[in-house]
């Protein structure tokens, strides 16, 4: 099986700060620091993830193939324009969806690997689909979307590591740098999990205390921290969903360090994964235009309530 960027070699145990912390905020509209755990696209523990199924064939590629991402220099998209006045005017936001539609057209391109400060990984993978097709990098791009439009509503300056601009990635690496390069104040890569039948709800995975290689996240530990807890409480308030029942000790929270996204960025960076495609019951709400809206405003709410402090 091909693993997506968010999946973790081993199954870890929770945190015990994570979960008191957690529990706490999310019952609340708004959050302070919370605590984290460990974690994404894992089976349940001891298990290993199902296999994602092919998604849905995309439109034509163009002839023309756009070159290696990481091999691009990383630099912000340009800046379209906010609504004046808003509650977040003068915040940058990037919006990173997971994955990329056309990435299986491209498999020994995003099979290279990168340097993601702890070793080096995959340049990107294909993600998960629903058992009907549906493809999580479809998923990503549908809420990174409405993610977009509902924060620059406020005011935000938005940003989108990609949006149907390019053949395959970024590659893991350059979406950090993208997010570095614009100075964001808070970034968030949506995903959705592929796990077994039975593993359901979100989490959202902080970064862990990493130095070595091109990796140092001691300045984005704390602030990453006090983002994702208030994106887990009020996706909860949002959605109606549950913490994951397979990840985090149902703190709704996982703590990583395998992964580039997070290790290589300096700015406040979380990863989100709403739900799992391999689940029938989560995979009818991924699936749901409806569903979705309410998982975009959730993510911006948790969002604004960080940037709003």
């Amino acid at each position: 099986m091909r693993h997506h960027e968010s999946l973790p070699p081993t199954p870890r145990r929770p945190l015990r700060l994570a979960a008191a912390a957690a529990l706490m905020c999310l019952g609340l509209a708004g959050c302070g620091d919370g605590g984290g755990t460990e974690r994404a696209q894992a089976g349940p523990s001891g298990g290993a993830a199902s296999t994602p199924a092919a998604p849905a064939s995309p439109s034509p590629a163009p002839a023309k193939t756009a070159p290696s991402p990481s091999k691009s220099p990383a630099k912000s998209p340009s800046k379209p324009p906010a609504a004046p006045g808003g509650p977040l005017s003068g915040k940058t936001v990037v919006i990173d969806p997971g994955h990329n539609p056309r990435n299986h057209l491209h498999t020994a391109a995003i099979s290279r690997q990168v340097d993601i400060g702890t070793g080096r990984k995959e340049c990107d993978t294909t993600g998960t689909a629903t058992n009907g097709g549906y493809a999580e990098a479809e998923f990503t791009l549908d809420v990174a979307h409405r993610l977009r439009d509902l924060l620059r509503a406020q005011g935000a300056t938005v940003l989108l590591t990609y949006d149907g601009d390019r053949e395959f990635g970024p590659c893991v690496d350059e979406r950090a740098r993208i997010g570095n390069a614009a100075h964001a104040d808070a970034v968030v890569s949506v995903h959705a999990d592929g796990s077994a039948a039975g593993n359901r709800g979100f989490h959202v995975i902080l970064p862990a205390p990493v130095r070595g290689g091109g990796a140092d996240t001691s300045k984005i530990v704390a602030p990453s921290r006090d983002l994702g807890t208030r994106i887990a409480g009020l996706f909860v308030r949002s959605t109606g969903s549950s913490p994951s029942n397979y990840v985090g000790g149902k703190t709704g929270l996982d703590v990583r360090k395998d992964l580039g996204g997070l290790n290589l960025s300096t700015v406040p960076k979380v990863f989100i994964e709403c739900g799992n495609m391999r689940d029938p019951q989560d995979a009818a709400l991924l699936t749901s235009p409806g569903w979705r809206q309410k998982a975009a405003q959730g993510i911006a709410d948790g969002i604004s309530s960080f940037l709003k402090g």
